[in-house]
């Protein structure tokens, strides 16, 4: 997000929570006289308003706030319930923050709110221990999510998101005009798209990230349509070297103009939003075009077999294969419900499976010691548990403010942690000494607190988050300050409590982080990514296999599914390396996202090689050999390079693949110069990622 809009958002945000939290505040305490309520009615928008993430703006942004009502109710009577005891609350703080931690596997849709649900279980499992409280407990939480979810739909609604299915039909359109004419399209602006469509630069509440069928389908469409896009910015780029138009020959010209065809009947109808065309004709197009090449390079009357030829027709060969899984991704995520098998089943293997068991799935996926998702829940509850019980036993007054701080302070590495917690402890003491300055100035006056509450809170809220941590913190120590003097006769001594309970919290969020995982990414990275490359490298011996050892037969592609999981644990500690600070002691920095592209690249490969390219009849002895000895040093690099990850040794300098031995007239020769494509672009990604071995942060 650019910066102007970045502040936009914060202010807009500032201005709802702010009328939202003061409209319910003042209404329960001023007209009903209902303290209990006015407190949960402040604190829940700003709970689910700042201490929350959720994603969009206006009515979808609402929409997902109002969704969060159930659950935050039955948060505030389970905590009202287990406030009884210390044990039972700190059993259901280990629980709860857990669960919403671990929330994160169902996207950001349902991610975001996770924060502001644990500050209502927070909020209700104090003491005291008063059940006869619960009704305005939850009326109070109600309202405030109710009206925070108006001011959020009617109140600076600010500008929509651009959803992911418009990006996919600019990529798609975008696509088939590349296409029918590449010069019409500049490399850059295909390169740009592709970008462009990276989950980390999507709206997040766009991201199809979940874990139900729609948003595994689009995502599969998106990362299909971006191949498209790079495959035909790389194929202008080499036509340019070579000076030889790419699909010059006429099977080729074909399957482009089939391609470009689909690929804009798609974009169209993603933009009506009506059902796609069929993937079917496509994919029989291409089956045709890989029947050809076999024909023609089987005839003896043909003058030869170019291979430059060959390589050109397996570019686009390649290049309509992304786009049939795009558009058929598109229409199992347009179709919704659980559908027949799609073929390969490797490829759309979430097609026939219920919800259910996708959801399984992907929790079972995560529910590892080496997924940072699982480190993050765990790290956070521990925390708020210790935190409560530490709470609790000291029976520390204002003692959720322990909670809040482990809550807001904590982050995924013990060195970001002590750079929070320093500037939270200096904010909240300046915080601390002007709010008891002003709470002896004008405590008794209640009217005053009133008129300085709301502007104190919009400036709280809009400066906060753009200053820093120290001033976020210590301007909401006025404003709990200026709150509680209303609901409660107050004294000097409320900051004083508020700075204890602050540095107890942080105390406390230290030592987590001191002891569970306080690397945050730093190490899992290396590890994933190993784990990542050597699933990849069994995979290509495993690819040439099927290719190789049945001819005519039906195709059997080997399984994905482990390396697909290694994909998806690699990827989330990936997007959370980047997000923590730099570290001096990391001495190496890797290509981190070309392993990614290795195992995208690999994974395709696998599924869709023996499903096109199973030859018609035996490969000649030496090219067997030379691509089951290709494999096997394809997998030699990997495994060296993966060894580096976890031993930080450089590696040594490994063979590569030379060109293969070609048969002049043979019906495998499509098969083997279709291999060796693959073969050689998963090397030259390799080779790159070995020389940023040597980069150093």
């Amino acid at each position: 997000m650019r910066a102007g809009a970045a502040g936009s958002a914060v202010v807009r945000r500032s201005v709802q929570v702010t009328c939202s939290a003061s409209v319910g505040f003042y209404a329960f305490l001023y007209g009903l006289h209902q303290p209990v309520a006015a407190l949960y009615a402040l604190f829940t928008p700003i709970a689910l308003g700042l201490l929350s993430s959720i994603p969009g703006t206006g009515r979808r942004q609402a929409w997902i706030t109002l969704r969060t009502l159930p659950f935050g109710l039955a948060l505030v009577a389970l905590g009202t319930a287990l406030a009884q005891s210390t044990a039972a609350a700190v059993a259901g703080m280990l629980v709860v923050g857990f669960l919403l931690g671990f929330s994160v596997v169902a996207g950001p849709r349902a991610a975001g709110p996770a924060p502001g649900l644990q500050l209502l279980y927070i909020l209700a499992c104090f003491p005291p221990y008063a059940p006869q409280t619960l009704a305005g407990r939850l009326t109070g939480a109600g309202v405030g999510v109710v009206l925070l979810a108006l001011c959020q739909a009617y109140l600076l609604r600010g500008p929509p998101a651009r959803s992911f299915r418009a990006l996919l039909a600019d990529a798609l359109e975008t696509g088939a005009i590349a296409t029918a004419d590449p010069d019409r399209v500049p490399v850059a602006r295909l390169r740009e798209l592709s970008q462009g469509m990276r989950l980390s630069r999507v709206a997040p509440g766009e991201r199809p990230a979940g874990p139900g069928r729609g948003d595994r389908a689009l995502g599969q469409a998106g990362g299909a349509a971006r191949r498209v896009l790079d495959q035909l910015a790389s194929q202008s780029e080499l036509s340019a070297s070579e000076g030889v138009p790419p699909g010059t020959d006429r099977t080729s010209a074909a399957l482009r103009a089939r391609v470009a065809g689909t690929c804009a009947d798609t974009a169209a109808a993603l933009r009506a939003g009506r059902p796609p065309p069929s993937a079917e004709p496509l994919r029989k197009e291409i089956q045709d075009f890989q029947a050809d090449r076999i024909r023609r390079a089987a005839d003896p009357g043909e003058r030869g077999v170019d291979s430059r030829v060959l390589r050109r027709q397996a570019a686009v060969l390649t290049l309509a294969e992304s786009a049939w899984i795009a558009v058929a991704a598109v229409g199992v995520a347009a179709a919704g419900h659980r559908g027949a098998p799609l073929a390969p089943r490797e490829l759309f293997w979430y097609v026939d499976l219920s919800t259910a068991r996708l959801w399984a799935r992907r929790i079972a996926g995560n529910a590892t010691h080496r997924s940072v998702w699982f480190q993050n829940a765990v790290r956070v509850a521990c925390g708020l548990a210790v935190a409560r019980l530490v709470a609790g036993t000291l029976d520390l007054a204002h003692g959720f403010w322990v909670l809040l701080t482990v809550l807001t302070l904590a982050r995924t590495t013990v060195g970001a942690t002590w750079r929070a917690v320093r500037e939270a402890v200096a904010g909240n003491l300046v915080g601390a000494v002007v709010a008891g300055a002003l709470l002896i100035a004008v405590g008794r006056h209640l009217d005053a607190c009133a008129v300085l509450l709301v502007p104190g809170m919009f400036i709280a809220f809009a400066l906060g988050p753009r200053l820093g941590v120290a001033y976020a913190q210590g301007l909401f120590t006025l404003v709990v300050s200026l709150a509680f003097a209303q609901i409660t006769p107050t004294t000097w001594r409320l900051s004083e409590a508020r700075l204890v309970d602050v540095v107890t919290g942080s105390v406390i969020g230290l030592l987590c982080g001191l002891l569970a995982w306080p690397a945050g990414a730093r190490k899992e990275v290396r590890r994933t990514m190993a784990s990542l490359l050597r699933s990849c490298g069994a995979l290509v011996p495993a690819t040439v296999e099927a290719l190789l050892d049945a001819p005519g037969a039906d195709p059997c592609a080997p399984s994905t599914w482990r390396t697909l999981h290694h994909l998806r644990l690699a990827e989330a500690a990936y997007a959370q390396f980047h997000s923590e600070p730099p570290a001096a002691w990391e001495e190496v920095q890797a290509d981190w996202h070309g392993v990614l592209v290795v195992a995208y690249h690999t994974v395709l490969g696998a599924q869709r090689l023996p499903c096109f390219e199973v030859p018609r009849a035996d490969v000649p002895p030496d090219a067997c050999a030379w691509a089951r000895r290709t494999a096997a040093e394809l997998t030699t690099d990997v495994d060296r390079i993966a060894l580096h990850f976890t031993t930080e040794k450089r590696p040594g300098p490994g063979r590569r693949p030379c060109a293969p031995p070609l048969p002049r007239h043979h019906p495998g020769l499509p098969t083997l110069v279709d291999l060796e494509v693959w073969l050689t672009a998963m090397d030259h990604q390799l080779r790159r990622i070995e020389a940023s071995l040597t980069v150093k942060p």
